[in-house]
């Protein structure tokens, strides 16, 4: 068997309900130069029985099993035994439209990105509510190498099923790894810190399934306040070498929680900036709520926009480079 351009790891536990349509989108890629693996992971229903019917049919496909050991163990046992140069993501869940490895592994091919992942659509539209469109129209605005770094610390930039990436860069920062929080933003924020360059690529490349069952809703480790800890984490092994100190611009919900982990980790909070009146002069967290206008009395300090939405996010970068602070460098969105 000749070596494969791209390596597909599939980790599944129980997904035998979507796992017909999600090998079968990927037998049906552009792009045929791939290995399928999947890992079943101890599951209790027929996956694993379903994924060898289709590696019987389809050779490009290999199964392993293993008892129940988690996402992360499913995907390092798929890495270490992939043969491609190019790693993919795919769930068992989600369906792969057929030009997806194709246009990303040409994204790859084209210029220095280390990583790539596409435009989503989240399916079927019915159960799909307005804080899953909101985050898909965000996802699907980074197709720059730029807009994604801007917003890294916003959310996870590369959408981990559509994940595309090359596999010395995986290595280099030390593959998948279980920290209690997100194991896809753990490592494109690892990707990030070594200078990784990555975009999602400008077509629709996988229907995301939605539904109740999804670890996103389900696994512990996918809380917000798991992800407030992951971001955190890097923004303390990044940006935050630089400074003592932050000044967190936005002083509700996003704001305060961002300032409990910072002060749990020993990040002291300078003072909160926010525009709303009934907040300025106030004590949160030991911090004071101060107006727009002061402050760059806190220039020392690391500025976080912590904010949700979208528009507020806007205003704010706004406000930070009329007064000096340069995105990425003494500023970082965060939500």
């Amino acid at each position: 068997m000749g070596t494969p351009l791209v390596s597909v790891l599939l980790p599944v536990r129980d997904g035998a309900a979507h796992l017909v349509e999600a090998l079968a989108s990927l037998s049906a890629q552009t792009l045929g130069d791939f290995e399928g693996l999947v890992v079943d992971d101890g599951s209790a229903d027929e996956s694993a029985e379903i994924a060898e019917a289709h590696a019987r049919a389809d050779d490009r496909f290999r199964v392993l099993r293993q008892r129940p050991a988690g996402i992360v163990v499913a995907l390092e046992r798929a890495r270490a035994e992939a043969r491609g140069r190019l790693l993919a993501r795919m769930d068992a869940d989600d369906v792969a439209l057929p030009g997806r490895l194709e246009a990303q592994a040409d994204a790859l091919a084209a210029g220095d990105l280390a990583a790539c992942g596409g435009r989503v659509e989240y399916f079927p539209r019915e159960q799909v509510r307005g804080g899953a469109r909101r985050y898909e129209r965000w996802l699907n605005g980074l197709v720059t190498p730029e807009a994604a770094a801007r917003d890294v610390f916003v959310e996870c930039p590369l959408p981990h099923p559509t994940l595309v990436a090359r596999g010395e860069a995986i290595a280099a920062v030390g593959g998948y790894r279980d920290a209690g929080w997100p194991e896809d933003y753990d490592l494109v924020l690892r990707l990030w810190a070594a200078g990784a360059r990555f975009r999602n690529v400008e077509p629709v490349v996988l229907r995301w399934r939605e539904h109740p069952a999804r670890r996103s809703r389900t696994d512990p480790a996918y809380a917000v306040e798991a992800f407030v800890r992951c971001k955190v984490h890097h923004l303390r092994e990044t940006l935050l070498r630089r400074f003592a100190s932050v000044v967190v611009w936005g002083a509700g919900p996003v704001g305060k929680s961002f300032a409990r982990e910072l002060a749990r980790t020993g990040v002291p909070v300078a003072a909160f900036v926010d525009v709303d009146p009934r907040k300025l002069g106030r004590v949160i967290h030991g911090a004071p709520v101060v107006p727009q206008e002061e402050a760059p009395r806190f220039g020392s300090s690391l500025a976080l926009g912590a904010v949700a939405g979208e528009a507020a996010r806007a205003e704010i970068r706004a406000a930070v480079a009329a007064q000096g602070r340069r995105d990425g460098v003494d500023f970082v969105a965060v939500a």
